[in-house]
């Protein structure tokens, strides 16, 4: 078994996510009292938040790039950004380490590309949706069409994840207001809808919705468990 290296804390109730959904993979794959075995450094997101907004991108780059380190110097043999945003410094955080970057972008299309999904929405924050650095990932390298929510609706969006998600609060207009802007772009042609921010899948689950989800947490997750234990076939 290989060992998993996260990057994590932004939030860190996602991270937690991450953390217990790869535990349970590696447990439905091997059985008995097997866990993972995972390197992790969360850092604090206060002072990232901030730099995100201030947009010092290249301050961010350094932050995440020592924490690599540190984790890959605790015997990490791949490395996961527990965050879809932070993904924008992924290049300058690949560079720093001597060890794979599972990117989450390239393992939602994967994903998505199984499910012969061509054209999908993208939910997240407004960096993540607005910038280039993940919609032309998934363009560029894999071909995808990708929709995004109006100017509106991209700050209901990009409010959510900061002012409660990321605090764990769980609001019934939010979830509302989620399912709205899903169905707006079900009505534009996405066949499927990228939960592309790591707390939003403690708001929207499939139940709530008829459109197709894909949660980047537990994507990203059940990759890393497929490439923590490259002998097991992971259904």
């Amino acid at each position: 078994m290989k060992t998993i290296g996260l990057l994590g804390g932004m939030s860190w109730e996602s991270t937690v996510t991450y953390y217990r959904a790869i535990n349970e993979g590696v447990k439905q794959a091997l059985g008995g009292l097997h866990s993972a075995k995972i390197a992790m450094y969360s850092v604090d997101f206060e002072p990232i938040e901030k730099l995100q907004h201030a947009g010092n991108w290249d301050a961010m780059a350094n932050i995440l790039s020592e924490a690599a380190l540190g984790v890959q110097a605790a015997g990490a043999d791949f490395l996961l950004i527990c965050t879809n945003t932070m993904h924008k410094v992924a290049p300058q955080v690949e560079a720093a380490i001597d060890i794979p970057l599972l990117h989450i972008g390239d393992a939602i299309a994967t994903t998505l590309l199984q499910q012969n999904i061509q054209t999908v929405g993208l939910l997240g924050t407004a960096f993540t949706m607005e910038q280039d650095f993940y919609s032309d990932r998934l363009r560029d390298n894999h071909g995808l069409n990708v929709l995004i929510p109006n100017h509106h609706d991209r700050k209901i969006v990009h409010q959510v994840i900061y002012q409660e998600l990321c605090l764990g609060k769980i609001e019934a207009q939010s979830k509302a207001d989620y399912l709205r802007i899903i169905n707006e772009l079900a009505k534009r042609g996405a066949e499927g809808i990228i939960l592309g921010c790591t707390e939003i899948g403690l708001l929207i689950q499939q139940t709530d919705t008829e459109v197709k989800l894909f949660d980047s947490t537990v994507i990203h997750a059940a990759k890393a468990v497929e490439y923590a234990l490259p002998q097991i076939a992971i259904d």
